[in-house]
Protein backbone atom coordinates (compact mmCIF):
# COMPACT_ATOMS: atom_id res chain seq x y z
CA UNK A 1 0.00 0.00 0.00
CA UNK A 2 1.30 3.44 -0.88
CA UNK A 3 1.87 5.30 2.52
CA UNK A 4 0.50 9.37 1.85
CA UNK A 5 3.39 11.56 2.73
CA UNK A 6 2.33 14.80 3.65
CA UNK A 7 3.17 18.10 2.13
CA UNK A 8 4.81 20.82 3.19
CA UNK A 9 2.87 24.64 2.75
CA UNK A 10 4.96 26.46 0.06
CA UNK A 11 5.59 29.96 0.80
CA UNK A 12 5.70 32.57 -1.39
CA UNK A 13 6.73 35.98 -1.43
CA UNK A 14 4.07 39.13 -2.06
CA UNK A 15 4.48 39.06 -5.62
CA UNK A 16 4.04 36.13 -6.56
CA UNK A 17 0.97 35.48 -4.09
CA UNK A 18 -0.35 38.68 -5.66
CA UNK A 19 0.16 36.64 -9.43
CA UNK A 20 -1.15 33.21 -8.17
CA UNK A 21 -4.05 34.68 -7.11
CA UNK A 22 -5.12 36.11 -10.70
CA UNK A 23 -6.29 39.08 -8.82
CA UNK A 24 -7.41 42.23 -11.32
CA UNK A 25 -6.66 46.21 -10.19
CA UNK A 26 -7.10 48.92 -11.42
CA UNK A 27 -4.47 51.52 -13.05
CA UNK A 28 -5.47 54.07 -11.09
CA UNK A 29 -2.87 54.43 -9.01
CA UNK A 30 -0.70 55.07 -12.52
CA UNK A 31 -3.44 57.96 -14.03
CA UNK A 32 -3.20 59.66 -10.88
CA UNK A 33 0.11 58.95 -8.47
CA UNK A 34 1.42 62.98 -8.76
CA UNK A 35 -1.73 63.65 -6.87
CA UNK A 36 -1.61 61.37 -3.87
CA UNK A 37 -0.18 62.52 -0.68
CA UNK A 38 2.88 60.69 0.88
CA UNK A 39 1.83 58.96 4.68
CA UNK A 40 4.31 57.90 6.97
CA UNK A 41 2.95 54.61 7.45
CA UNK A 42 2.03 53.91 3.71
CA UNK A 43 -1.03 52.91 2.05
CA UNK A 44 -3.22 50.19 1.07
CA UNK A 45 -3.43 49.80 -2.84
CA UNK A 46 -6.40 48.26 -3.33
CA UNK A 47 -8.56 50.84 -1.03
CA UNK A 48 -5.73 53.74 -2.74
CA UNK A 49 -7.74 52.17 -6.31
CA UNK A 50 -11.20 52.47 -5.15
CA UNK A 51 -10.71 56.07 -3.60
CA UNK A 52 -9.22 56.96 -6.99
CA UNK A 53 -11.86 56.16 -9.36
CA UNK A 54 -14.01 58.86 -7.68
CA UNK A 55 -12.71 61.33 -9.91
CA UNK A 56 -14.51 59.79 -12.70
CA UNK A 57 -17.27 58.15 -10.35
CA UNK A 58 -20.21 60.40 -9.20
CA UNK A 59 -22.11 57.43 -7.00
CA UNK A 60 -18.21 56.88 -5.39
CA UNK A 61 -17.20 60.05 -4.64
CA UNK A 62 -21.05 60.37 -3.16
CA UNK A 63 -20.97 57.00 -1.06
CA UNK A 64 -17.35 58.70 0.26
CA UNK A 65 -18.91 61.66 1.63
CA UNK A 66 -21.83 59.54 3.32
CA UNK A 67 -19.10 57.33 4.73
CA UNK A 68 -18.07 60.69 6.13
CA UNK A 69 -20.44 61.98 7.37
CA UNK A 70 -21.50 58.43 9.28
CA UNK A 71 -17.65 58.90 10.84
CA UNK A 72 -18.15 62.35 11.83
CA UNK A 73 -21.72 61.31 13.46
CA UNK A 74 -20.17 58.52 15.08
CA UNK A 75 -17.71 60.63 16.91
CA UNK A 76 -20.65 62.46 18.56
CA UNK A 77 -22.63 59.61 19.58
CA UNK A 78 -19.46 57.59 21.11
CA UNK A 79 -19.52 56.57 25.28
CA UNK A 80 -16.71 54.90 25.53
CA UNK A 81 -14.04 55.45 27.84
CA UNK A 82 -11.82 56.40 24.81
CA UNK A 83 -13.15 59.44 23.34
CA UNK A 84 -10.08 60.41 21.30
CA UNK A 85 -10.21 57.11 19.21
CA UNK A 86 -13.00 57.60 16.78
CA UNK A 87 -11.72 61.00 15.93
CA UNK A 88 -8.04 59.06 15.33
CA UNK A 89 -10.25 56.30 12.95
CA UNK A 90 -12.44 59.48 11.45
CA UNK A 91 -8.21 61.12 10.33
CA UNK A 92 -6.95 57.64 9.07
CA UNK A 93 -10.12 56.98 7.01
CA UNK A 94 -10.55 60.42 5.57
CA UNK A 95 -6.53 60.20 4.32
CA UNK A 96 -6.92 57.11 2.45
CA UNK A 97 -9.93 58.09 1.03
CA UNK A 98 -9.02 61.80 0.09
CA UNK A 99 -5.62 60.67 -1.37
CA UNK A 100 -4.80 64.09 -2.68
CA UNK A 101 -5.48 66.19 0.39
CA UNK A 102 -6.61 69.25 -0.43
CA UNK A 103 -9.41 71.60 0.92
CA UNK A 104 -12.42 69.43 -0.20
CA UNK A 105 -11.16 66.80 1.93
CA UNK A 106 -11.83 68.34 5.39
CA UNK A 107 -8.92 67.33 7.34
CA UNK A 108 -7.77 70.30 8.26
CA UNK A 109 -11.25 71.07 9.67
CA UNK A 110 -10.98 67.71 11.48
CA UNK A 111 -7.22 68.17 12.40
CA UNK A 112 -8.49 71.33 14.14
CA UNK A 113 -12.04 70.45 15.61
CA UNK A 114 -10.20 67.35 17.38
CA UNK A 115 -7.15 69.22 18.76
CA UNK A 116 -9.53 71.93 20.36
CA UNK A 117 -11.99 69.28 22.15
CA UNK A 118 -8.86 67.83 24.19
CA UNK A 119 -6.61 70.71 24.75
CA UNK A 120 -8.01 71.09 28.11
CA UNK A 121 -7.56 67.76 28.90
CA UNK A 122 -5.11 66.39 31.46
CA UNK A 123 -5.23 63.14 30.12
CA UNK A 124 -4.20 63.67 26.65
CA UNK A 125 -1.87 66.28 27.03
CA UNK A 126 0.94 63.77 27.13
CA UNK A 127 -0.60 61.19 24.60
CA UNK A 128 1.50 60.39 21.96
CA UNK A 129 -1.55 60.17 19.59
CA UNK A 130 -3.07 63.63 20.39
CA UNK A 131 0.87 65.00 19.93
CA UNK A 132 0.86 63.40 16.75
CA UNK A 133 -2.48 64.88 15.79
CA UNK A 134 -1.36 68.45 16.95
CA UNK A 135 2.22 67.95 14.76
CA UNK A 136 0.12 67.05 11.59
CA UNK A 137 -1.99 70.05 11.97
CA UNK A 138 1.18 72.22 11.91
CA UNK A 139 2.19 70.88 8.96
CA UNK A 140 -0.70 71.48 6.86
CA UNK A 141 -0.88 75.19 8.58
CA UNK A 142 1.06 78.51 7.19
CA UNK A 143 2.67 80.02 10.79
CA UNK A 144 3.23 76.40 12.36
CA UNK A 145 5.46 78.07 14.95
CA UNK A 146 2.62 79.56 16.26
CA UNK A 147 1.16 75.89 16.81
CA UNK A 148 4.48 74.63 18.47
CA UNK A 149 4.21 78.01 20.89
CA UNK A 150 0.68 76.98 22.20
CA UNK A 151 2.20 73.56 22.92
CA UNK A 152 4.77 74.59 24.75
CA UNK A 153 2.86 77.01 26.66
CA UNK A 154 -0.08 74.42 27.52
CA UNK A 155 2.54 71.88 28.57
CA UNK A 156 1.52 69.82 25.60
CA UNK A 157 3.89 66.88 24.45
CA UNK A 158 6.77 68.03 26.92
CA UNK A 159 7.60 64.80 27.37
CA UNK A 160 7.92 63.47 24.12
CA UNK A 161 10.94 64.15 22.08
CA UNK A 162 9.07 64.09 18.96
CA UNK A 163 7.63 67.26 19.89
CA UNK A 164 11.52 69.01 20.41
CA UNK A 165 12.64 67.54 17.27
CA UNK A 166 9.77 68.94 14.92
CA UNK A 167 10.01 72.49 16.67
CA UNK A 168 13.65 73.12 16.56
CA UNK A 169 13.60 71.54 12.87
CA UNK A 170 10.79 74.12 11.70
CA UNK A 171 12.88 76.44 13.23
CA UNK A 172 15.66 75.63 11.71
CA UNK A 173 14.07 75.94 8.33
CA UNK A 174 13.39 79.64 9.26
CA UNK A 175 16.78 79.88 9.89
CA UNK A 176 16.39 80.72 13.51
CA UNK A 177 19.72 78.69 14.33
CA UNK A 178 19.70 80.03 18.21
CA UNK A 179 15.92 79.62 18.97
CA UNK A 180 16.14 75.97 17.84
CA UNK A 181 19.49 74.90 20.09
CA UNK A 182 17.29 76.62 22.55
CA UNK A 183 14.14 74.26 22.31
CA UNK A 184 16.51 70.74 21.49
CA UNK A 185 18.30 71.86 25.19
CA UNK A 186 15.00 72.66 26.42
CA UNK A 187 14.22 68.74 25.50
CA UNK A 188 17.28 67.22 27.00
CA UNK A 189 16.93 68.87 30.18
CA UNK A 190 13.28 67.83 30.22
CA UNK A 191 14.04 64.50 29.72
CA UNK A 192 11.71 63.86 27.03
CA UNK A 193 11.83 60.31 25.85
CA UNK A 194 13.09 58.86 24.08
CA UNK A 195 16.01 60.52 25.00
CA UNK A 196 18.72 59.03 22.49
CA UNK A 197 16.26 60.16 19.77
CA UNK A 198 16.28 63.76 21.03
CA UNK A 199 20.04 63.49 21.32
CA UNK A 200 20.84 61.94 18.02
CA UNK A 201 18.75 64.71 16.67
CA UNK A 202 20.77 67.13 18.41
CA UNK A 203 23.91 65.82 16.82
CA UNK A 204 22.93 65.88 13.82
CA UNK A 205 21.84 69.47 14.24
CA UNK A 206 25.00 70.67 15.90
CA UNK A 207 26.74 69.49 13.01
CA UNK A 208 24.91 70.84 10.28
CA UNK A 209 25.37 74.22 12.43
CA UNK A 210 29.23 73.82 12.25
CA UNK A 211 29.18 73.34 8.84
CA UNK A 212 27.31 76.48 8.35
CA UNK A 213 29.85 79.46 6.92
CA UNK A 214 29.66 81.69 9.50
CA UNK A 215 27.96 85.03 8.41
CA UNK A 216 30.54 88.04 8.41
CA UNK A 217 29.46 91.74 9.42
CA UNK A 218 29.18 92.63 5.51
CA UNK A 219 26.98 89.87 5.25
CA UNK A 220 24.98 91.00 7.83
CA UNK A 221 24.69 94.61 6.79
CA UNK A 222 23.82 93.54 3.39
CA UNK A 223 20.34 91.22 5.04
CA UNK A 224 19.55 95.05 6.38
CA UNK A 225 17.23 97.20 4.42
CA UNK A 226 18.78 100.06 3.01
CA UNK A 227 17.39 103.62 3.63
CA UNK A 228 17.39 106.55 0.69
CA UNK A 229 16.96 109.30 1.47
CA UNK A 230 13.63 110.98 2.58
CA UNK A 231 13.19 107.93 4.43
CA UNK A 232 11.65 105.31 1.97
CA UNK A 233 13.20 101.99 2.55
CA UNK A 234 14.29 100.07 -0.62
CA UNK A 235 13.17 96.24 -1.03
CA UNK A 236 14.49 93.51 -0.15
CA UNK A 237 14.58 92.15 -4.23
CA UNK A 238 16.18 95.59 -5.22
CA UNK A 239 18.96 95.58 -2.61
CA UNK A 240 19.82 91.96 -3.49
CA UNK A 241 19.72 92.86 -7.38
CA UNK A 242 22.56 95.50 -7.19
CA UNK A 243 24.69 93.33 -4.81
CA UNK A 244 24.63 90.70 -7.61
CA UNK A 245 24.87 92.94 -10.08
CA UNK A 246 27.87 94.46 -8.55
CA UNK A 247 29.30 91.49 -7.87
CA UNK A 248 28.62 90.06 -11.73
CA UNK A 249 30.68 93.55 -12.35
CA UNK A 250 33.49 93.12 -10.50
CA UNK A 251 34.06 89.16 -12.33
CA UNK A 252 33.74 90.82 -15.72
CA UNK A 253 36.26 93.61 -15.15
CA UNK A 254 39.57 92.66 -17.15
CA UNK A 255 42.24 92.23 -15.21
CA UNK A 256 45.04 94.47 -16.08
CA UNK A 257 48.11 93.54 -18.14
CA UNK A 258 51.55 93.91 -16.32
CA UNK A 259 53.29 94.64 -13.03
CA UNK A 260 51.08 96.02 -10.40
CA UNK A 261 53.47 99.14 -9.98
CA UNK A 262 54.04 100.13 -13.59
CA UNK A 263 52.84 103.83 -14.84
CA UNK A 264 49.57 104.45 -16.34
CA UNK A 265 49.74 105.85 -19.69
CA UNK A 266 47.93 109.08 -20.10
CA UNK A 267 46.01 109.66 -23.78
CA UNK A 268 46.21 113.22 -25.22
CA UNK A 269 44.22 114.31 -27.93
CA UNK A 270 46.43 116.17 -30.49
CA UNK A 271 44.58 118.97 -32.56
CA UNK A 272 44.39 117.26 -35.95
CA UNK A 273 42.15 114.29 -34.13
CA UNK A 274 39.80 117.34 -32.28
CA UNK A 275 39.35 118.61 -36.15
CA UNK A 276 38.53 115.79 -37.28
CA UNK A 277 35.85 114.74 -34.51
CA UNK A 278 34.34 118.37 -34.87
CA UNK A 279 34.21 117.98 -38.44
CA UNK A 280 32.11 114.61 -38.40
CA UNK A 281 29.64 116.02 -35.19
CA UNK A 282 28.61 119.02 -37.55
CA UNK A 283 25.96 118.29 -39.43
CA UNK A 284 25.59 119.66 -43.06
CA UNK A 285 24.51 122.63 -43.62
CA UNK A 286 21.32 121.40 -46.26
CA UNK A 287 19.96 119.75 -43.58
CA UNK A 288 18.81 122.75 -41.45
CA UNK A 289 15.38 124.34 -42.13
CA UNK A 290 15.10 127.78 -41.10
CA UNK A 291 11.92 129.21 -39.53
CA UNK A 292 11.26 132.53 -41.01
CA UNK A 293 8.30 134.16 -38.74
CA UNK A 294 6.72 132.72 -34.89
CA UNK A 295 3.44 133.88 -36.80
CA UNK A 296 1.08 136.29 -35.06
CA UNK A 297 -0.43 136.08 -32.13
CA UNK A 298 -3.57 135.20 -33.09
CA UNK A 299 -2.42 131.92 -34.88
CA UNK A 300 -0.36 131.41 -31.87
CA UNK A 301 -3.64 130.94 -29.59
CA UNK A 302 -6.14 129.78 -32.36
CA UNK A 303 -6.55 126.33 -29.55
CA UNK A 304 -8.44 128.61 -27.54
CA UNK A 305 -10.75 130.15 -30.41
CA UNK A 306 -13.50 127.98 -29.33
CA UNK A 307 -17.19 129.74 -28.58
CA UNK A 308 -18.04 128.78 -24.80
CA UNK A 309 -21.61 126.75 -25.40
CA UNK A 310 -23.96 126.84 -22.50
CA UNK A 311 -24.13 123.24 -21.08
CA UNK A 312 -28.13 122.62 -20.63
CA UNK A 313 -28.59 122.39 -23.88
CA UNK A 314 -26.84 119.15 -23.80
CA UNK A 315 -28.79 115.71 -22.30
CA UNK A 316 -27.32 112.84 -20.71
CA UNK A 317 -29.35 109.71 -22.07
CA UNK A 318 -30.84 107.52 -19.51
CA UNK A 319 -30.95 103.75 -19.06
CA UNK A 320 -34.66 102.40 -19.09
CA UNK A 321 -36.31 101.44 -16.15
CA UNK A 322 -38.93 98.45 -15.81
CA UNK A 323 -41.78 99.89 -12.74
CA UNK A 324 -44.02 97.14 -12.04
CA UNK A 325 -46.38 98.24 -9.00
CA UNK A 326 -44.47 101.31 -8.02
CA UNK A 327 -40.61 102.16 -7.18
CA UNK A 328 -38.60 99.20 -6.98
CA UNK A 329 -36.87 98.82 -3.32
CA UNK A 330 -33.19 99.33 -3.94
CA UNK A 331 -30.26 96.94 -3.67
CA UNK A 332 -29.31 95.27 -0.10
CA UNK A 333 -26.18 96.81 0.53
CA UNK A 334 -23.35 93.45 1.90
CA UNK A 335 -22.16 95.01 5.16
CA UNK A 336 -18.69 93.14 5.19
CA UNK A 337 -17.49 91.07 8.71
CA UNK A 338 -14.25 90.33 9.23
CA UNK A 339 -13.87 86.90 10.47
CA UNK A 340 -11.08 86.86 12.06
CA UNK A 341 -12.56 90.14 14.30
CA UNK A 342 -15.70 88.20 15.08
CA UNK A 343 -16.29 86.18 18.18
CA UNK A 344 -15.57 82.65 17.76
CA UNK A 345 -18.61 80.44 17.57
CA UNK A 346 -19.00 77.02 18.66
CA UNK A 347 -16.36 76.87 21.68
CA UNK A 348 -16.08 73.35 23.39
CA UNK A 349 -16.36 74.03 27.26
CA UNK A 350 -14.32 72.78 29.53
CA UNK A 351 -16.85 69.80 30.52
CA UNK A 352 -18.55 69.05 27.14
CA UNK A 353 -17.01 67.46 23.44
CA UNK A 354 -17.51 69.61 20.18
CA UNK A 355 -19.57 68.45 17.88
CA UNK A 356 -19.77 71.32 15.82
CA UNK A 357 -17.86 69.18 12.35
CA UNK A 358 -20.54 70.14 9.79
CA UNK A 359 -18.91 68.54 6.32
CA UNK A 360 -21.89 67.97 3.99
CA UNK A 361 -21.24 67.80 0.21
CA UNK A 362 -23.27 70.93 -0.39
CA UNK A 363 -21.29 73.15 1.86
CA UNK A 364 -17.91 72.77 -0.10
CA UNK A 365 -17.02 76.46 -0.19
CA UNK A 366 -17.85 77.07 2.95
CA UNK A 367 -15.55 74.27 3.91
CA UNK A 368 -12.61 75.48 1.64
CA UNK A 369 -13.10 78.89 3.07
CA UNK A 370 -12.73 77.73 6.12
CA UNK A 371 -9.85 75.51 5.29
CA UNK A 372 -7.80 78.51 3.84
CA UNK A 373 -8.86 80.61 6.70
CA UNK A 374 -7.12 77.61 9.48
CA UNK A 375 -4.44 77.59 7.18
CA UNK A 376 -3.67 81.34 8.02
CA UNK A 377 -4.55 81.05 12.15
CA UNK A 378 -4.84 77.83 13.41
CA UNK A 379 -5.91 79.03 16.24
CA UNK A 380 -8.68 81.16 15.47
CA UNK A 381 -11.33 79.03 17.44
CA UNK A 382 -9.52 79.22 20.42
CA UNK A 383 -10.22 81.12 23.24
CA UNK A 384 -7.62 84.04 24.10
CA UNK A 385 -7.53 82.38 27.99
CA UNK A 386 -5.35 79.60 25.77
CA UNK A 387 -3.06 82.05 24.27
CA UNK A 388 -1.51 82.94 27.42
Amino acid sequence: MEENVPTMPVFMDPETGFLASKQETGNEWELFKENVRPLKRGRNVKLLNDSLKSHADIQIRNSLIDTRRKLIKAIDEYEGEDPLKPWLDCIKWVQDAFPPGGDCSGLVVIFEQCVRTFWHEERYKNDLRYLKVWLEYAENCDDAEVVYSFLDTNKIGERHSIFYIAYASHLESKNKIRTANDIYELGISRNAQPIEKLKSAYKSFFARTMNRPKASEEELMETRQPVRSFGTILARGDSGNRTLESSDISRKRPKQDGPTGASLKVFKETSTMARSSLHQSEPPKTDLKPWPTLGARAERNKENNAIPAKWTSNKIPQRPVHRIGGAAAPPCIEVFVDEECSEPHNLSSEGGRSSALQLRNKDGNDLKKETELLKENPLRHFPPSSLR
